[in-house]
């Protein structure tokens, strides 16, 4: 694959802590606005810039992305962002709990995503897109990271720990606890040895970002048709800078994955009992009942909480699930195939206003509190790595909300001009 330096706009080492944020699509819109307006200096200002108008705007309306554009000149002029004119790698690094991963920030293709080699597993929709083509379209930037995963590369390994040797740009700790350390590579034999190194590596696999990445890659073949370009792949020396995109690049060993739960507000009229029986009938053994079972220890097991008590859940057939199918198999997709679809009428989770999905950062008790009285949760055993790349390299998506990774990129840090 291709991963190539890039030049970007970055905070100053003294206001990189301040400006960098956490991704958009964390954020709902009432607790965007609430964060902007304790930290208005923040990058969530430009990333989210319906924070600057009242509640009742049109958040998609061409005046809210005009903002956006205002406000990323602003701290260009301001002395907030420089900008290293040099293209180079970020190495990047997160540290939070005892865990730690280190990634390479660069420039992917277009073209490999659009070939395969850049590999997803989730899908997308229009409306979500289309809001990040418009920034895109309006700041002329990338301005949040795709997260990548690659299996492990020993040689690149070496070369990211010789990189990490050096005095670091950034090292601070953000709000949620995670420190953030990156360096760069920009010496020439340097960044020749890293190039080649990717060269090496068959396909990488997104592991978050899906929208950001297709509305980059569609950005890119609406630019081609614009300039008149061929939109298949691009002719060697004829590339232009919208046809590559903003990326971090890490080994999969280093990747860290929480379950991404799920809770129902109303469990379709039955009671706990029915419930329990109605699983039983799905292929469920029930292990128990009780605090302890809140947390599956295992694929193929589930916690259920509901009328106040949680339940532990196994699946009683697994070598009934078929080998060749590697979503069939998924814990996400044997919940809402066997459960959540036929017991409580959840039929397409990704418009179903009765489902809610929560990510693992959050802990049990949000479950509960969220499940309420007349609700349900259902705890999963986190997704592996090993289980994505099995979905992407068979050119299939998963179910939604099947991975949580953390900790976050933070977005700001880097920002690449198109």
């Amino acid at each position: 694959m291709r991963a190539e330096p890039m030049s970007c706009l970055r905070p100053t080492p003294e206001r990189a802590a301040s400006f960098a944020s956490l991704p958009y699509d964390v954020f709902d819109r009432r607790s965007a606005a609430a964060y902007v307006e304790a930290h208005p200096d923040s990058f969530l200002a430009i990333d989210r810039p319906e924070t600057a108008f009242p509640p009742d705007q049109d958040m998609y309306a061409p005046e809210v992305y005009a903002k956006a554009a205002e406000l990323l000149r602003a701290r260009a002029q301001d002395g907030t962002l420089l900008r290293d004119a040099t293209p180079c790698y970020y190495v990047w690094r997160l540290e939070q709990g005892g865990h730690a991963q280190t990634g390479i920030a660069c420039a992917c293709a277009v073209d490999e995503y659009l070939d395969g080699t850049i590999r997803r597993h989730e899908g997308t929709t229009a409306a979500k897109e289309a809001d990040r083509i418009e920034h895109i379209r309006a700041t002329g930037a990338q301005t949040g990271p795709i997260f990548l995963c690659y299996r492990d590369n020993y040689a690149i390994d070496v070369l990211v720990r010789a990189a990490a040797q050096a005095s670091p740009l950034y090292d601070f700790t953000d709000g949620e606890g995670v420190r953030q350390t990156m360096w760069r590579i920009a010496r020439p034999a340097a960044v020749e040895a890293l190039r080649a190194c990717f060269q090496t590596v068959p396909c990488a696999y997104i592991a978050d970002g899906h929208h950001r990445a297709a509305s980059a890659v569609h950005l890119s073949l609406e630019r081609r048709r614009a300039d008149g370009r061929p939109e298949g792949a691009c002719a060697k020396g004829d590339e232009r800078p919208y046809d590559l995109f903003l990326s971090v690049l890490f080994p999969a060993s280093q990747l860290r994955v929480l379950p991404y739960d799920r809770v129902l507000f109303d469990t379709a009229g039955l009671t706990p009992e029915d419930l329990l029986r109605g699983l039983d009938q799905a292929g469920f053994d029930l292990m128990g009942e009780g605090p302890s079972f809140a947390v599956p220890g295992a694929r193929h097991e589930f916690g259920l909480f509901v009328g106040g008590s949680w339940h532990g859940l196994r699946l009683r057939d697994p070598e009934t699930l078929p080998e060749g199918d590697p979503v069939a198999r998924l814990d996400a997709g044997i919940l809402q195939d066997r459960v959540l679809g036929p017991l409580l009428g959840i039929d397409d989770p990704r418009t179903s206003e009765r489902i809610r999905f929560v990510g693992g950062v959050e802990g049990t008790g949000r479950l509960e509190e969220l499940a309420g009285a007349g609700g349900a949760a259902f705890s999963l055993f986190p997704t592996s790595v090993g289980e994505l790349m099995a979905v992407s390299d068979a050119g299939r998506l998963m179910p939604p909300k099947s991975t949580w990774f953390e900790p976050k990129l933070r977005s700001g840090l880097l920002i690449r001009r198109i």
